[in-house]
């Protein structure tokens, strides 16, 4: 099969290789996948540059969580019917050698979850991180029924599916912060009340404006190092701050600006949700796909795959960027 893959961290066009691997094999419990689309999310990117760690958990890594395709093979104890079967992936790469940046993967079959076949499967390879981060920010703690939400970065990958979710599930007000027109154009669109351009707009008077000086329920934050300060100002007393990402490995907390206001901050990153959670999550995700708006910016073929994750470090691309494996 052909396959992109690195040996070494580094910048992507010095260590992402295009090349031949041997076809996998499905063991016991798993299917064999043969890809379409392959998602490339700025986790991978972040841990092919090595910004985690330059040390490889594997000699040969082949990129990328996030897929779609058809399974063309089971293992044993795996009914056969599921073959021809058309499916999402999640959590491919996670503790495991070998993503989707490939034309084969083998993957337990619980992570290859059936597709309609009226979803697209470009848009399909963006379901395993950026919807499940969105939904499950979306539903925890009770979930934003009749609240007020502010999503940090509305016209990203996760910010635009959080903005859809929290419409879905009930929120009273969604507000998104921008940095341009073009980036607010695409996050009204999701269903955004109120897009907050933080470069040109005073982010703290802004939503008390809009919230007749309460603050808002819950703040939906991409980047906490930034923002921690600021989120004290953002949120009513008793609400909560969920955290998906941050931009720096430490964060400084203002103390008693939280604890003044009984803040609760909950950080969760999806490869761990636990057993109920990503049941939750994966009910919901099969019962919104036919009303979620999808957002794919850039689709290249696998030979361009180093352009791909450049395009992701650039953070200038509204929207996702897959890879093609049939072109």
């Amino acid at each position: 099969m052909r396959a992109a893959f690195y040996e070494a961290t580094g910048p992507a066009r010095d260590v992402l290789r295009v090349g031949e691997l041997p076809d996998p094999v499905p063991g016991a419990g798993e299917v064999r996948v043969r890809l379409q689309w392959s998602g490339v999310n700025p986790s991978d990117v972040k841990s092919r540059a090595g910004l985690r760690s330059k040390s490889l958990a594997f000699p040969l890594i082949v990129p990328h969580s996030d897929g779609m395709g058809v399974v063309d093979a089971v293992g044993p104890g795996v009914d056969r019917a599921r073959i021809g079967q058309r499916v999402w992936t999640w959590n491919a790469a996670w503790g495991r050698a070998f993503g989707t940046a490939a034309e084969l993967i083998t993957l337990p079959a619980a992570q290859a979850v059936p597709l309609p076949d009226a979803i697209d499967g470009a848009a399909a390879a963006c379901f395993g991180i950026p919807a499940q981060t969105a939904l499950h920010a979306v539903l925890m703690s009770g979930g934003v029924r009749g609240q007020s939400v502010l999503v940090a970065g509305g016209a990203g990958a996760v910010g635009h599916y959080a903005i859809q979710f929290a419409r879905l599930h009930g929120a009273r007000q969604v507000l998104t912060t921008v940095s341009n027109q073009a980036k607010a154009s695409h996050a009204r669109a999701a269903g955004a009340h109120v897009c907050i351009d933080y470069k040109r707009e005073n982010m703290i008077e802004r939503v008390r404006e809009l919230t007749g000086g309460q603050g808002v329920d819950r703040v939906i934050e991409v980047d906490m190092a930034s923002n921690a300060a600021m989120n004290a100002e953002l949120l009513k007393a008793d609400a909560l701050c969920v955290v998906y990402g941050s931009s720096s490995g430490a964060m400084t907390l203002p103390f008693f600006p939280y604890i003044a206001k009984n803040l609760r901050v909950h950080c969760f990153i999806e490869y761990n949700l636990n057993p109920a959670d990503r049941e939750r999550v994966l009910a919901e995700m099969a019962a919104a796909q036919g009303v979620l708006q999808h957002s794919v910016a850039l689709r290249l073929p696998l030979q361009r795959v180093a352009e791909a994750h450049e395009a992701v470090e650039s953070g200038r691309v509204i929207g996702n960027v897959v890879i093609d494996l049939q072109a």
